[in-house]
Parts: structure tokens; sequence; C-alpha cells
């Protein structure tokens, strides 16, 4: 997770030390193919929580560690494609920060809306893990 960002990269957004893909299908057969869970984080670039998860939790080495057991995606709330509509109704995401770990199907696993602490952060990313384990 602490490769250097590839800025021309479309498919991807940068988080902290986090890489977040943006392609919603290429995420799920990610998802599917390597038998992880999905990690979405609805985000805007005017969410100040939104920053604080960059500087607080997405810098966290323990945080990372866990990241690296999801696929991770990123859905600006602002974007209006068909496929992010989609997931903000499917997941009632109107605003940010709000991530959602979910099965490779779209199962929910864990709902953390609004703003996490670094340590409350990494008990949903356990609990959403744990939830996968018994799946």
């Amino acid at each position: 997770m602490n490769a250097a960002p590839v800025l021309s990269d479309d498919s991807y957004t940068y988080h902290g030390d986090t890489e977040w893909r943006t392609d919603i299908d290429d995420a799920q057969r990610i998802a599917a193919e390597e038998n992880k869970p999905l990690l979405i984080y609805f985000w805007t670039t005017w969410c100040t929580y939104c920053e604080d998860y960059n500087a607080n939790a997405y810098t966290d080495p323990a945080v990372l560690e866990q990241l690296d057991e999801f696929v991770l995606l990123a859905v600006n709330l602002e974007d209006n494609s068909q496929q992010a509509g989609q997931l903000q109704q499917q997941y009632d995401a109107n605003y940010p920060p709000q991530h959602v770990a979910v099965t490779p199907e779209g199962e929910v696993l864990v709902e953390i809306n609004g703003y996490a602490e670094t340590d409350a952060f990494q008990g949903y990313l356990n609990e959403a893990l744990e939830e996968w384990e018994t799946q």
C-alpha cells in the first residue's frame, strides 16, 4: 500500500498513504478474484473529516496493514456517473465521509457513518474482517 502513486492513472485516487481504486467494476472483480472484502469510501474534496482521515487513519501503519486485507474503492459523492449514483443509493451515502465494508457481491459487513477516530476506525475494520471470515 505504500507504493508511490502514479498521478496520471485515472483509475486511482490517493488518500494519505493509501491507494484507492475508482473503477467500480474493476474493484468488484478484483475483490472476487482475490477473495477479499471491499471497502467503499464515499468522500468529497470539501469534506474536512475526509482530510482528518487522510492525516490520521490513512497514514497510521496499523491501519494500512488492516487496509491491505480489503480491496479499496473510493467514490466521490460529486461523481455524477450512473454507477456512482447506484452505489450511493444502494448504501444510502448522502454525506461524507462514509465507509461501507461489503462482500464482493455487495452484502454489507459493516457501515462507518461519519468520522471515526483512528482507534474506532480500526475496530470497525476488525469487525468487518471478522464478519468476512464467517461468510
